[in-house]
């Protein structure tokens, strides 16, 4: 059975750094693709970056870009969200999810996490 959980949230002043690490298990970590996606209040779900686990290529929001890193760690089967630059709009619950298909939209990812809180004060 395919687990994702991400960790890593928590409560940021504007302009900081949050990492936040996903954990995955039940499948073959190289087979996927991986996704940050992000939920802010009153707000449909959108992607912010996903990397191919295979060639590490990678792919931003036009509104995280410059600021969020996505990586992954083969020996840990871990993807991670490294944010910098922190601001009030970044505020949401962040999920990481897996697919096969390259992209952002959410639409693309089989199988969700449950989602960890990301909190950035003005």
């Amino acid at each position: 059975e395919v687990h994702l959980v991400e960790s890593g949230g928590g409560l940021v002043q504007a302009g900081g750094s949050l990492r936040l690490s996903c954990a995955t298990s039940g499948f073959t970590f190289e087979d996927y693709v991986i996704g940050w996606a992000r939920q802010g209040p009153g707000k449909e779900r959108e992607g912010v970056a996903s990397i191919d686990i295979v060639d590490g290529k990678t792919f931003y929001s036009k509104f995280v870009e410059g600021r969020f890193t996505i990586s992954r760690d083969h020996e840990k089967n871990t993807v991670y969200l490294q944010m910098n630059g922190l601001m009030p709009e970044d505020t949401a619950v962040y999920y990481c999810a897996a697919g096969t298909n390259f992209g952002l939209g959410p639409g693309l990812y089989d199988h969700w996490g449950q989602g960890t809180q990301v909190t950035v004060s003005s």
